[in-house]
């Protein structure tokens, strides 16, 4: 059999048996093919941005939402490697192929730096602890402005690639292996004992698991892939700033996450890809572009309390009784078992 029925037959057999499975594929061609339709650079800068925020958001989803670490300081990964990656290129000359990994790194090494203390910390306490990490970097930043630049940030860093289409194709496609290598991590064996620590973590420990260990991974796995988005968003905007470490910014994750559906890591980039351009393409409602946003969220929490994705699923899909494999709705037996679908 030769590789393209190969491909075809996996197709048949795999995508087009569940629609949720054929929509990431048509998102995908979207994404990949999109600048052959049109050539509208703000339309490609919009794009670009949500698949650097998607890396961003997926990453609080790895950590907060499978392991049950609330992380409210989730900006803290994004701007250290913000500005490891602008002092690394504009004070040492260094490329974006080399700081943009060394951003990522620089985010491992604060994980292990909020993960440590705030192991012992749960519920709230371990949120407003990790809110903490932020500020106090900002407050650093603040207190020296010919290092860091202050309120006005490091500018004047080099640009991601040559043109605006090459970086939209470099972030596009580092959103989606990075996603996927985050979604396959959830799906591994190290996913199943992130889940149960957030599930029962009594339990995970008295069965000889070292949880200290795991966790400690999980903020480091969080900070590399948000110190990533990072690093590639200061390369993007050419300029790294306080901004990147707000309040909202942290926030904004958990609000992408929460909206696309936790525990899903593909529901934050759902998320982003609906809540920014909206909140883009919003603008043209001045005064009333946040009340509408606001809208929109409180309305999707209200009806789909689980996340988009999940709603749709659900509308799209149903579980075997049996076996528990995901069908078509419109499927009178299962796919697998071929027991009778109710």
């Amino acid at each position: 059999m030769t590789a393209i029925g190969i491909a075809l037959r996996y197709f048949r057999n795999e995508i087009l048996v569940l629609p949720t499975r054929l929509i990431a594929v048509l998102f995908v061609l979207l994404l990949i093919f999109l600048p052959l339709l049109t050539r509208d650079m703000y339309i490609l800068r919009i794009l670009s941005i949500a698949a650097i925020f998607s890396i961003y958001a997926a990453s609080w989803d790895l950590l907060s939402g499978y392991v049950g670490q609330v992380n409210f300081g989730h900006a803290f990964f994004f701007g250290v490697a913000a500005y490891t990656t602008a002092l690394l290129n504009l004070r040492l000359g260094l490329s974006p192929l080399i700081t943009i990994p060394l951003g990522g790194i620089a985010s491992v090494l604060v994980g292990l730096l909020v993960g440590i203390p705030c192991l012992r910390l749960k519920g709230p306490y371990l949120g407003l602890a990790t809110l903490a990490f932020p500020i106090m970097l900002t407050g650093i930043i603040f207190a020296f402005p010919e290092f860091f630049g202050g309120e006005l940030g490091i500018s004047g860093i080099a640009r991601l690639a040559s043109s605006r289409l090459n970086e939209y194709y470099i972030v596009v496609i580092l959103m989606l292996v990075l996603c996927y290598i985050m979604w396959k991590i959830t799906d591994s064996k190290i996913g199943i004992i992130f889940h149960a620590i957030r599930e029962d973590e009594i339990a995970v420990r008295a069965s000889g698991i070292n949880t200290t260990k795991y966790k400690l991974l999980a903020f480091c796995l969080s900070g590399f892939f948000a110190g990533i988005a990072g690093g590639l968003f200061t390369h993007f905007l050419r300029v790294a700033g306080p901004p990147m470490l707000a309040v909202l910014m942290s926030f904004q994750a958990i609000i992408w996450s929460i909206f696309g559906g936790i525990v899903t890591i593909y529901g934050a980039v759902v998320g982003v890809f609906i809540l920014f351009p909206a909140l883009e393409f919003l603008r043209a409602a001045a005064e009333y572009r946040m009340l509408i946003f606001a809208l929109i969220v409180l309305l999707v929490l209200r009806f789909m309390p689980q996340g988009i994705t999940a709603f749709f699923r659900d509308k799209l899909e149903r579980e075997c009784p049996r076996c528990k494999v995901r069908n078509a709705i419109t499927r009178k037996e299962c796919r697998v078992c071929f027991s009778g679908m109710k």
